[in-house]
């Protein structure tokens, strides 16, 4: 049996939640009150385990998995959207080498499967925009970029073609997004990879929110995931069964 450590995040009243899995980084859970969101906890830890196996890892999704909430933080702005403003104290300890390699090499795996999702999707498809209200499936891979941009910014500040990139995949249009976001994210993958030693454990204040390697490359990882899965679901095309 596996036990993970949850790490919470929700307004006081216990609405919108989302349930980060810092011991499988990029995993996280969400619902409409708290109390949704952790009984959804146990099938998306399952599913980020199907994924990590289906990419060579040993893991046991199969197996029995047992939860512990280790922190809730109820105080703040945009809670329940996955990073609240004081972050959580494993945010900010020194990102090791190992788990930097780690972390871009799953980073890299979820790129690969999205590419792969959208490989077939019309441009109408990616263009329209769903009957409920929301972003349009190009929509949500341009905030994508955007954000990714912006998280590693928030640690390096300036990054050389990277605004240029994301230019591509802002203004190329869908056809060109497998070529579009390969470039962008190949260029942050390389920044990433060359982080000194220094960088992987500065913390850097922007406002009221302090960023660390190790931030950056939690919310790289659950965002992609995040959305990964929001587009799976809008296509009807589920991933890692």
């Amino acid at each position: 049996m596996t036990k993970y450590s949850l790490y919470l995040e929700s307004g006081p009243k216990h609405k919108k939640t989302m349930v980060h899995v810092l011991d499988l980084l990029g995993c996280i859970a969400q619902g409409p009150t708290t109390e949704a969101a952790l009984e959804s906890t146990p099938e998306a830890i399952r599913t980020y385990l199907r994924f990590l196996q289906a990419h060579g890892e040993t893991v046991r999704p199969e197996g029995v998995i047992s939860t512990v909430v280790a922190v809730h933080v109820k105080e703040g702005t945009w809670l329940g959207n996955g990073d609240p403003t004081p972050g959580f104290a494993p945010d900010f300890k020194t990102l090791s080498t190992q788990d930097k390699v780690i972390n871009l090499q799953r980073l890299a795996w979820m790129q690969i499967d999205l590419l792969e999702l959208i490989r077939d999707v019309t441009q109408e498809q990616m263009l329209v925009e769903p009957k409920g209200g929301g972003r349009s499936i190009y929509g949500i891979l341009e905030h994508m970029a955007e954000s990714h941009t912006v998280y590693l910014r928030y640690l390096v500040s300036n990054v050389s073609g990277l605004s240029q990139a994301l230019k591509a995949v802002q203004e190329e249009g869908p056809d060109s997004l497998p070529l579009t976001l390969s470039g962008l994210w190949d260029i942050t993958s390389s920044r990433l990879a060359a982080l000194t030693d220094a960088e992987r454990k500065v913390l850097v204040s922007h406002g009221q929110v302090t960023w660390s390697a190790r931030r950056a490359m939690r919310r790289m990882l659950e965002h992609g995931w995040e959305h990964l899965m929001e587009i799976s679901t809008r296509l009807n095309m589920p991933l890692y069964l």
